[in-house]
């Protein structure tokens, strides 16, 4: 190649780095402020959480995060003591009587993962990303599966937008795959303005049928 030829290779490394400093200040700024702002309405959730049922008001889970680390996720819990252990993996319907009255209302309207900002703050998650999921389930992962460990899990995604609860776990994993092989920040800034409208005003796919698939 002639020297003074620039490097394409170079050019896109340098890019994706300023990309990915660009994806966590945005992180940084969203979840602390999100946390700011929601403060207030955070202890409104808590305080019906803590009335409608027993148990904690948070539910709490080990999860596995980029390159198989793993973290705490947090979550306003949704389901009745000893049912929210089961976690991700099982799927539930709006009727179905391990869900609290609270809980239905916080799914409906993608309340219960607020909590989740402070994952995104501590660094363990980010806004857009494959979503987290449980160390049993990445032991049955095989090498293509592990693909969505390349980066950090996020509240939000791809597959959420384009399914979410209704895709089979097959779909979801190439879907991920799909965004982290061609990552962008503008991806994820597109991904954010689609799931307050997937989330906040069509409220598709809280439910769907089936388990993970693993």
């Amino acid at each position: 190649m002639d020297a003074r030829d620039p490097d394409p290779h170079g050019q896109r490394s340098v890019e994706f780095s300023i990309g990915r400093c660009a994806k966590r200040l945005l992180d940084i700024a969203l979840s602390l402020g999100g946390l700011v702002l929601l403060a207030v309405p955070f202890c409104a959730i808590a305080f019906v959480i803590r009335c409608d049922s027993e148990g904690p008001i948070f539910f709490r889970q080990e999860r596995v995060g980029k390159g198989g680390r793993l973290f705490r996720v947090w979550k306003f819990r949704t389901m009745k003591p000893g049912v929210a252990e089961q976690g991700l993996g099982r799927h539930v319907s709006p009727d179905e009587t391990c869900v609290t009255r609270v809980g239905r209302l916080l799914r409906e309207w993608g309340l219960d993962e607020l909590p989740q900002l402070a994952n995104v703050l501590k660094g363990d998650m980010s806004l857009v990303g494959p979503r987290p999921v449980l160390p049993r389930h990445v032991a049955r992962f095989d090498s293509h599966q592990r693909l969505r460990l390349a980066m950090k899990p996020g509240i939000t995604g791809w597959a959420l937008i384009n399914g979410r609860n209704r895709l089979s776990w097959k779909q979801r994993v190439e879907l991920d795959i799909w965004y982290i092989e061609r990552w962008s920040f503008w991806l994820d800034i597109r991904i954010l303005i689609a799931t307050v409208w997937i989330v906040l005003v069509r409220r598709e796919g809280v439910y769907g049928e089936g388990d993970i698939g693993l």
